[in-house]
C-alpha cells in the first residue's frame, strides 16, 4: 500500500483552478474546507508541490501583482489532470479506517469542486468497506473468541459497519432526495 499523501487532492484543486502555495495553504487549513480532513504545513505542502512539479503533473509560473512579491501558480499539467482522473476513479479504494477518513473524504470534496458525479466513488468505498467486513467476519469464525485476533477482527468489524452507516448518512447529504 502506497503512502498517504496529499498529491492528488491537491491536483484536484489546482484543476479547479491555478492557484499559488498560500491559497492551497487556506483550503487546508479551513475547517469547513480540507483543514479536518490533512494536517499540512507549509513546508510540506511546497515539498509536495516541488515533486509534484519534479514528476510533470503540474507546472509553476511567475505571477507579478502590485501589492505583493511574485508568487507561483501552479496550474496542472495533462499528465496530471490523468493522474487525477485515476485518483478519482480507482476502481478498489482502500476499506483502511484512515484512509476512508482521509482518502475518501477527499474524493468526495474534489469531485463537488469539479461538479463530477460522485455516486461511483461512494459505491465503490462502500463496495470495499463491505467485502473488507464480510472478510473479517469470515475470519473471526475460525477464532478462538478469547483470542486477539477475534478481538482485533471484532474491532474492525465494528469500525467498517459504524463507516458503512456512515457513507449512508453521507449519501442523504451528497444525494439529497
Amino acid at each position: 500500500m502506497n503512502a498517504l499523501t496529499p498529491d492528488e487532492t491537491i491536483l484536484g484543486l489546482l484543476a479547479a483552478q491555478p492557484q499559488h502555495g498560500y491559497q492551497l495553504l487556506e483550503i487546508f487549513n479551513d475547517p469547513d474546507q480540507l483543514g479536518l480532513v490533512w494536517n499540512m504545513s507549509t513546508s510540506q505542502l511546497y515539498a509536495v508541490i516541488k515533486r509534484l512539479e519534479r514528476q510533470g503533473f503540474i507546472s509553476g509560473r511567475e505571477v507579478v501583482t502590485e501589492n505583493a512579491p511574485p508568487r507561483t501558480e501552479y496550474a496542472l499539467t495533462e499528465t496530471g489532470q490523468s493522474q487525477l482522473g485515476a485518483w478519482l476513479e480507482e476502481a478498489y479504494p482502500s476499506a483502511s479506517i484512515r484512509r476512508v477518513r482521509v482518502e475518501f473524504l477527499s474524493r468526495l470534496y474534489i469531485a463537488r469542486l469539479l461538479e463530477r458525479p460522485a455516486a461511483s466513488i461512494v459505491a465503490r468505498q462502500r463496495q470495499m468497506c463491505e467485502l473488507e467486513r464480510a472478510r473479517h467476519l469470515h475470519s473471526r469464525q475460525s477464532r478462538n473468541p478469547q483470542g486477539m485476533g477475534w478481538l482485533t477482527s471484532e474491532f474492525v468489524v465494528a469500525q467498517l459497519e459504524a463507516i458503512l452507516q456512515w457513507i449512508d448518512r453521507c449519501e442523504g447529504v451528497i444525494f439529497p432526495v
